[in-house]
C-alpha cells in the first residue's frame, strides 16, 4: 500500500502529479505461482520441440538477452538462423514471409489486469463464451486454459512463419492446413503426443498436475499452463527506479522532470496508464506500416488494419492496443511493426503521427535483408493517407529537451533484475534439441 510519506513526497518531488501517478505494484495484484510449474515451463519456453520442424521455441522471438523481445523489427520465425539481429534467413529452408507484427515484450503479463493480449486485442477474457476466452477460434477453443496468458501460447505454435512452417515439411503444419487444431490427431494432440513420449517432461507433466496420471493424459492445455506460469514467474517487473520512486526512493534529474511530462502536459498517462503504463484500450496511432502486413490467405496485401481486423467496425481501423511500456528502453525496435530502430525518434514521431508519416526514416529499421514487400504501404501514397486519416489524436507540441526528458523517464521503467528473470536460461532441455 503506498504511504503518506510517498503520496507526500511524490507530490513535491513531482511537480504536483502525484494524483496521476499509480500505486505501487503489490504481490496481489498477480496470480499465485507454483514454482515446480514454473520450472516445468522454463524448460518448455526453450524447447524447440514446440514447433513444427523443431527448431525454433518461444524464445527464439522471446529471449532474456533482448528484453523477452528479439531486437529486430519483424522476426522471422521458422526458417531462420541465429538470434536477435544476427538471425538471418535459412538458404536451405527460407520462410515464406516475415512474421507480420513486432514480438511483444513479455514483462507483467501474470498480473490479473492483463485480460487482452496481442497487438490486435485477438484473445480476451470473456466470461460470455464457454471457455472463458473470445478468440479467433470460435467453437473450436478448448477448454482448460487457465489464464488469458496461457491461452495465447496456442497461436504461435499453429502459424506457418513463427513455429509451425510448413505444410510440406511436418505432421503439426500439415493438420493446421488441413484444419485439425483440436481433439485427436489434430495440431495441438500432436504436439502434447510429442512432449509426453520424452520421459522426463512425462514423469514433471505427472508430478506437478495431479489429473495426469500418466503420458496420455498430457493435453496441449498443460503445456500451455506451465508455460503461462513461467512467464509469470519469470518476468514480473516491479523493481525500476519509477517503482522506487512510487514507494519514496524519488526519481531526479531529466527522470524525474520527464515523469512530470509524462503524467503531466504531455498527457502519455491519458492512454499509458496504471501501474504498467497501459489502459487495454486500441488507437489509431498513425505508426509506419512495414512488412507482410496481416492478411488472410485468401488476401493479396500488405495493409495491417490492426483492431479493425478483430471487430469489423471502422472506427477501429490501424488502431492497436496500448502497449505497456515496462523496460521499454530495452525492448526495440518499437511500433506494432517494429518501424522504429530508435526510442527518441519513436517518442518525437508519436507526438506528432501524421505529420511523422511524411518524414519516416525507414533507414532505421532492424532486420535481415529478405524480400522486396518490406514497404510496398510506406511507398503507396493512398494507403499512407488512409493510415494518417485514421488517427483521431492532436498532436502535441515538444521541445528536443523535454522529448530527452520523458526518454529518461522511460528508461527508468527499466528493470534489470525482470530482464534478467529469475530461473534463467536452462543448461538443456528435455528434449535434447539445441537450446536458441
Amino acid at each position: 500500500m503506498k504511504t503518506i510519506l510517498g503520496i507526500l513526497l511524490c507530490g513535491i518531488a513531482g511537480g504536483g502529479v502525484a494524483q496521476n501517478l499509480p500505486a505501487p505494484v503489490t504481490d496481489d495484484i498477480y496470480a499465485p505461482v507454483d514454482l515446480a510449474e514454473a520450472e516445468l515451463g522454463q524448460l518448455l519456453f526453450y524447447d524447440a520441440i514446440l514447433s513444427g520442424n523443431r527448431t525454433v521455441s518461444c524464445a527464439t522471438c522471446h529471449h532474456p538477452d533482448f528484453a523477452t523481445a528479439d531486437g529486430v523489427s519483424l522476426s522471422i520465425g521458422d526458417g531462420g538462423i541465429g538470434l536477435g539481429p544476427d538471425r538471418r534467413v535459412d538458404p536451405d529452408n527460407p520462410p515464406e514471409e516475415r512474421i507480420p507484427r513486432n514480438a511483444p515484450a513479455l514483462f507483467n503479463l501474470g498480473a490479473k489486469e492483463f485480460t487482452v493480449m496481442f497487438h490486435d486485442g485477438r484473445l480476451e477474457a470473456d466470461a460470455t463464451h464457454p471457455s472463458g476466452l473470445r478468440t479467433p477460434m470460435d467453437a473450436d477453443m478448448a477448454n482448460g486454459f487457465a489464464s488469458v496468458l496461457s491461452a495465447q501460447t496456442m497461436f504461435p505454435v499453429l502459424s506457418r512463419d513463427e513455429m509451425a512452417g510448413s505444410f510440406r515439411e511436418n505432421d503439426i503444419a500439415l493438420a493446421v492446413r488441413q484444419g485439425r487444431i483440436g481433439g485427436a490427431g489434430g495440431a495441438w494432440d500432436l504436439l502434447s503426443r510429442r512432449v509426453a513420449a520424452v520421459p522426463d517432461y512425462a514423469a514433471r507433466f505427472e508430478a506437478v498436475y495431479p489429473h495426469i496420471n500418466e503420458p496420455d493424459d498430457i493435453a496441449f492445455t498443460d503445456i500451455s499452463n506451465a508455460l503461462a506460469v513461467f512467464m509469470a514467474w519469470e518476468w514480473r517487473s516491479d523493481t525500476s527506479p519509477f517503482d522506487g520512486h512510487l514507494r519514496g526512493d524519488l526519481l531526479t534529474g531529466d527522470a524525474l522532470a520527464g515523469l512530470d511530462l509524462f503524467y503531466g502536459d504531455a498527457g502519455c498517462s491519458s492512454c499509458h496508464s496504471g501501474p504498467f503504463q497501459t489502459d487495454y484500450q486500441f488507437y489509431a496511432m498513425g505508426a509506419p506500416q512495414i512488412g507482410p502486413g496481416k492478411s488472410a490467405t485468401f488476401e493479396n496485401h500488405y495493409r495491417d488494419e490492426g483492431r479493425f481486423r478483430v471487430t469489423g467496425d471502422p472506427a477501429d481501423l490501424y488502431a492497436f492496443r496500448t502497449p505497456s511500456l515496462r523496460n521499454v528502453a530495452k525492448t526495440g525496435p518499437w511500433g506494432h511493426a517494429g518501424a522504429h530502430g530508435n526510442l527518441t525518434d519513436f517518442v518525437r514521431d508519436h507526438l506528432d503521427p501524421v505529420a511523422s508519416l511524411a518524414r519516416y526514416d525507414r533507414d532505421q529499421v532492424v532486420w535481415p535483408d529478405f524480400d522486396a514487400v518490406d514497404f510496398a504501404v510506406m511507398d503507396d501514397p493512398d494507403q499512407v493517407a488512409a493510415i494518417a486519416q485514421a488517427v483521431t489524436v492532436p498532436p502535441v507540441s515538444l521541445s528536443d529537451v523535454e522529448i530527452a526528458q520523458i526518454v529518461a523517464f522511460l528508461d527508468s521503467l527499466t528493470d534489470p533484475a525482470a530482464i534478467n528473470g529469475r530461473l534463467g536460461i536452462p543448461q538443456a532441455v528435455p528434449s535434447g534439441l539445441p537450446l536458441p
